[in-house]
């Protein structure tokens, strides 16, 4: 098994987001709490404009 490498984007006292590269695809990890969300690019990229959308 291969060391995962971690690059965090973000991260405050209770979220965070970093990402990784599995089979030559880059994945988003949104950490909110318990939970993690795991994203391919497509779906980080629409899950941003939500955001900021939202924001």
């Amino acid at each position: 098994m291969s060391d995962l490498e971690m690059d965090v984007i973000a991260e405050t006292e209770n979220f965070a987001v970093w990402c990784s590269e599995e089979d030559g695809e880059r994945l988003y990890h949104v950490e909110l709490g318990g939970i993690t969300l795991h994203l391919n690019s497509e779906e980080w990229e629409e899950l941003v404009i939500l955001i900021k959308d939202a924001a």
